[in-house]
């Protein structure tokens, strides 16, 4: 049940000092919102706000301003609160906001916050392959990335964090992932997710000190950590002006309120968010 403005409000109002407080420091970090409210552009930026669609990754130099993919549409009334995006069938393009000043990379010291919800049904929804509600990255998911995915063939299909610095500083044989052990020794994974068609779930990742040789990564659903990523010991490489927060690749379902923050926010926080 989504509560009236002024209820929101009141609520507000009349919060402890702390959780006031609280709210102010995370809006403080925030660098990018977007609730796809009557839109896809985001409200908050500190970049471009635009959301752009393009063929696909490959042809990204081509993307325009815009929903350009008519099986992803704003659904009216269906979000977390107000309108959500609706992915109705398998997204292969690229649907994407730019990362620069969005994202507040630094390749020495890369630290922040991905927060969003999911609605959907995994095991029954999603088509046959990976899906990635989202990733962060200029080029690939193995190089220089942050994403989480759905498993292809387990059932329930797992969910997992992955976050990979220069390809060729953590994996210099180049061996496909599925036959490298350091690809999957990276990777955070829930065997059984909390996903289902019938609530929202939230999901958030932090990341802290990412190439200054001790990064880390940590996955929360619902508010409560599932874990932790080994130490990221590599940079991250990125041409900024390529950079891309990528949405739904994959993708079957409802997603809503994605916010990027300028650091990692703390258990607590991402318990307040979950609420």
């Amino acid at each position: 049940m989504k509560h009236p403005l002024w209820l929101s409000l009141l609520a507000c109002s009349i919060a402890p000092p702390q959780a006031s407080a609280q709210a102010d420091k995370m809006k403080d970090a925030l660098t990018f919102h977007a609730g796809f409210e009557g839109g896809v552009d985001a409200s908050v930026g500190a970049g471009d706000r635009r959301l752009y669609t393009a063929p696909d990754y490959k042809a990204q130099s081509q993307a325009q301003p815009g929903l350009g993919n008519p099986d992803v549409e704003i659904a009216k009334g269906a979000g977390r609160r107000g309108d959500a995006l609706r992915f109705k069938r398998k997204n292969t393009h690229a649907l994407f906001y730019k990362a620069e000043k969005n994202v507040a990379f630094d390749a020495r010291n890369w630290t922040g916050t991905i927060s969003f919800w999911l609605r959907l049904d995994p095991d029954k929804e999603l088509e046959p392959g990976f899906c990635d509600p989202i990733q962060v990255t200029d080029k690939a998911y193995n190089d220089s990335a942050i994403w989480v995915d759905f498993t292809k063939d387990d059932q329930p299909r797992h969910f997992r964090l992955g976050v990979f610095g220069a390809l060729a500083a953590w994996n210099p044989e180049n061996l496909p992932s599925d036959k490298s052990p350091k690809f999957s020794s990276r990777l955070v994974v829930v065997k059984q997710p909390p996903f289902n068609a019938g609530k929202w779930v939230h999901v958030a990742i932090t990341y802290s000190g990412v190439g200054s040789g001790q990064g880390v990564a940590r996955l929360y659903l619902e508010g409560r950590e599932r874990g932790a990523s080994p130490a990221i010991a590599e940079k991250l490489e990125w041409d900024l002006s390529k950079a891309a927060i990528r949405l739904g690749v994959n993708y079957v379902g409802l997603f809503d309120e994605l916010s990027v923050y300028n650091r990692a926010l703390t258990g607590a926080e991402i318990r307040s968010l979950a609420r």
